[in-house]
């Protein structure tokens, strides 16, 4: 088929335009929520596209007519401009609505306020007129004076009448008890009062109690003139029974009554009857006997008291525990933790039923409250530390600070809870009372210096049983001095016996608990056994200073302190820190550490001249020593002063104790690396002795080949060297040790100076002398003498050995490039050792100079 023409194409184009419908919309096609403008315009762009053409057969392809979507569009404009119409002029028809309505309500808030004025301008009349001020006519309004006025006199009437009533009342009432012996009216309001007539009664009964002594102050019918006299005086007629004893008697029987009734009540449980009670017995004693009465009934205190004189029990274990320094402490004993729970459960428990039974709870709190520490707690908490004390000091002091910390956590439980106003915290009263039964608790273990005089007691028991073998090795070897070991290697037996008699008549003499002595003679090494009159052994090892010791030392001061820090008031810290430092420098700082540096001293001073090599083996002891003394002094620092700050006195003073005996250690420590060095440089000096002269001027026709070793002396000084250094480097550290391998090198340097002036040395010797000055040098280079010791200082030996070796036009320039006059002295004497020194060149360059 031919495709048709263009004109073909636009008559059925316009054709197809014709029968297309206009879109129809309206302002609800725009105003709906789902309303999207990209899906409006495919609406009306498909509306516009001939069912013809988008059913044709695809095959070929027309011309694109534009024409249909033009006309849709222009129509859904046109549509769209009358919609625009419409709602502009729905809008101004609503903003003239909008504007009447404004306007109304403006109108409508105005007259309101003209009201509201009006009825507060009425309101401020009525009070002025009620108050008595002047009117607005400035007239005086006396209505509300007036009304006022009869209504105080009203009131003032009621009361005197009701005074009126009660002493009518009370009148009767002591005539019927003068008169007739009885109270009928009282008992008749006693029995169907109810809960305000028993108050009433108690009132009016207290009133005839007084009535009585005025009346009749012997209480006993009178018949005499003086009673006529009473009676003319009161004008009341005189009694003829024993009206006191009347009065008293009905009392205590309506006490009694209430009392009994208050407890039928406490039973059932019926609180607003406990309350009435509870009133009413408020005059009889300011409420006393009730709140004796509550308190002493409570199961809490019944049960409690079957129980109260149960052994203190617990496995064998735990109380070993509890006297082990060395061990943890095992916490608050059982059964008083036990009772403390429960306390805690019961007081806040019981405080809900307080509240609600009494109108004074806080009072009756207070009474439940010491009733439970003054007795329960304080009875159980006082066989829980005399069985500590039986078993040592420590035990008892472990046991009050786990006590007192447990008891202080339940007084703070409490105090978080309310008690009584819980949710809320409790009342300052209550706060106070329970701070003050904590401080009643233990007051009779801190009075005075008791405390800390306890604790010194154990640390000193402690240290003295640990420190026993220590001491009794070190006592024998001074009283027997030979060499170190076998100083040390030596048993004096009658001075062993006599140190281990002195020990235990001690022990002896303190009366300690049985379990007590055994713990210390654990720790001093002993056997329980002491009473066997046998030597102690003490080896080698008791004598030499041990870091677990010192650890041990320093754990059981820091255990004291802190229980120091929790026990005492903080006022007394600094001064209990002082007290406990000062037995700690005395036994680790005196008998320890000075007792092994002395023993290290006597033994460094006899090596300074023996005709073997000296023996070094308390170098090892420094390394512990130092290690000690860092501990030592960072515990003290760190730790101890710090909680002394407050009393800068008591400061000052162990900060000078302290120095004092960290000075005394540093020099003891000083002197024995001097007495080391002494010892060391005698035997490199008797080591140099063994030089051979023929080594520095050997023969000609010597094997050139012997000369590539050192000399023996040599050898000899650098192997003893070397083993020294070692032993050095493992004892020292840090710039004890730098200071020790630089006064060494610098003291090797000097002997070898002098010690070259003693040889003739020839040109074939001298190369000799420098082969020996650069193992010298070497062997001083390997040592980490850090900067103590400066880079050229043991190059001088290499320098010194070139002398003998260079001829003399090299000498000269040595000679002139000499520091100073000294220098050159010292060089013009080591050059006169060489063979050559009378040559004419050697001269010339001496001579010279």
């Amino acid at each position: 088929m031919s495709r048709p023409s263009g004109d073909t194409a636009s008559i059925l184009s316009h054709q197809t335009s014709r029968t297309l419908r206009a879109p129809v919309f309206t302002l609800d096609t725009f105003s709906t929520k789902d309303f999207i403008v990209k899906d409006f315009i495919e609406a009306l762009s498909d509306s516009a596209v001939p069912a013809s053409r988008s059913s044709g057969p695809s095959s070929g392809q027309r011309a694109f007519d534009p024409k249909p979507l033009i006309r849709t569009f222009e129509h859904a404009l046109s549509r769209l401009n009358v919609l625009t119409e419409e709602l502009q002029e729905r809008e101004n028809e609503l903003s003239g609505t909008v504007r009447r309505a404004e306007v109304q309500h403006n109108q409508s808030v105005e007259s309101l306020g003209q009201k509201l004025n009006q009825a507060i301008a009425q309101f401020q009349r009525l009070d002025s007129s009620l108050n008595g001020n002047s009117s607005d006519d400035g007239g005086p309004d006396i209505g509300g004076i007036a009304a006022v006025r009869i209504g105080e006199r009203l009131e003032e009437l009621d009361r005197q009448m009701q005074r009126a009533q009660d002493a009518k009342f009370l009148v009767q009432c002591w005539q019927d008890v003068s008169e007739m012996g009885q109270m009928p009216q009282l008992e008749d309001m006693r029995e169907r009062g109810g809960g305000a007539g028993i108050v009433r009664c108690a009132h009016i009964a207290r009133q005839l109690l007084k009535l009585s002594s005025r009346l009749d102050p012997e209480g006993t019918a009178r018949t005499n003139g003086a009673a006529n006299g009473v009676k003319r005086r009161t004008g009341m007629p005189g009694s003829r029974f024993p009206t006191r004893e009347i009065i008293e008697k009905f009392l205590e029987n309506l006490e009694q009554d209430l009392l009994e009734q208050f407890d039928a009540f406490y039973r059932k449980p019926n609180y607003d009857g406990m309350r009435e009670c509870a009133v009413a017995l408020r005059d009889f004693n300011e409420g006393a006997s009730v709140m004796a009465t509550y308190v002493n009934q409570h199961s809490f205190f019944i049960d409690r008291d079957q129980l109260i004189n149960e052994e203190i029990s617990g496995d064998a274990e735990t109380w070993d525990r509890l006297q082990d320094p060395d061990a943890e402490p095992p916490g608050v004993e059982p059964s008083l933790q036990s009772l403390v729970d429960e306390v805690r459960i019961v007081v806040q428990e019981e405080a809900v039923v307080i509240k609600r039974a009494f109108p004074y709870y806080e009072e009756v709190l207070v009474r439940f409250l010491q009733r439970i520490f003054q007795q329960s707690i304080q009875q159980r908490l006082e066989m829980v530390l005399g069985k500590a004390n039986e078993l040592s000091s420590l035990a008892f002091l472990r046991s009050l600070q786990a006590a007192r910390s447990y008891i202080a956590a339940l007084v703070d439980d409490l105090k978080s809870h309310g008690l009584t106003e819980h949710p809320e915290p409790v009342t300052s009263h209550i706060a106070a009372t329970l701070d003050q039964q904590l401080e009643d608790l233990f007051v009779p273990y801190f009075v005075g210096s008791s405390y800390i005089e306890r604790e010194k007691k154990n640390l000193e028991e402690l240290y003295s049983s640990l420190l026993l073998k220590f001491t009794i090795y070190h006592s024998r070897r001074r009283k027997m001095p030979t060499t170190y070991f076998a100083s040390l290697a030596q048993r004096g037996k009658e001075l062993a016996a006599s140190a281990r008699d002195a020990y235990m008549d001690r022990l002896d003499s303190t009366e300690l608990p049985a379990s007590q002595k055994a713990m210390l003679l654990r720790i001093a090494g002993l056997k329980e056994d002491h009473t066997e009159k046998k030597d102690i052994e003490v080896t080698d090892e008791d004598g030499k200073l041990s870091l677990s010791t010192a650890k041990r030392m320093l754990k059981w001061l820091a255990e004291g302190v802190g229980r120091g820090l929790e026990l005492s008031p903080t006022s007394e810290t600094p001064k209990d820190v002082q007290n406990l430092l000062n037995l700690l420098l005395t036994h680790m700082g005196e008998i320890y550490l000075e007792t092994a540096l002395d023993a290290a001293s006597d033994h460094a001073a006899s090596q300074e001249n023996m005709k073997t090599p000296p023996d070094l083996t308390h170098l090892p002891l420094l390394h512990t020593l130092t290690t000690i003394l860092h501990l030592l002094q960072t515990t003290t620092t760190t730790i101890l002063l710090p909680l002394c700050t407050p009393n800068l006195t008591i400061r000052r003073e162990i900060e000078k104790s302290t120095s004092g005996t960290l000075t005394t250690l540093e020099s003891k420590l000083s002197n024995i690396l001097n007495l080391t060095l002494t010892a060391t440089l005698n035997w490199v000096a008797k080591c140099l002795t063994n030089q051979k002269k023929t080594d520095f001027r050997p023969k000609d026709d010597m094997d050139l080949t012997l000369l590539a070793t050192e000399t023996p002396a040599c050898q000899s000084v650098v192997s003893f060297l070397s083993r020294v250094a070692q032993q050095a480097s493992s004892a020292l550290s840090g710039r004890n040790l730098h200071l020790f391998l630089a006064e060494l090198a610098l003291g090797l340097r000097s002997l070898i100076l002098a010690h070259l002036h003693k040889f003739s040395i020839s040109l074939t010797g001298g190369l000799v002398v420098s082969k020996d000055m650069t193992k010298y040098v070497e062997l001083v280079r390997g040592w980490p003498t850090g900067e103590d010791l400066e880079g050229g200082s043991m190059d001088v030996l290499v320098e010194v050995s070139n002398l003998f070796v260079i001829g003399p036009e090299a000498l000269r320039e040595r000679l002139r490039g000499a520091a100073g006059g000294g220098e050159v002295q010292e060089l013009k004497a080591l050059i006169g050792r060489r063979e050559d020194v009378g040559s004419v060149g050697v001269q010339a360059v001496l001579n010279g100079i």
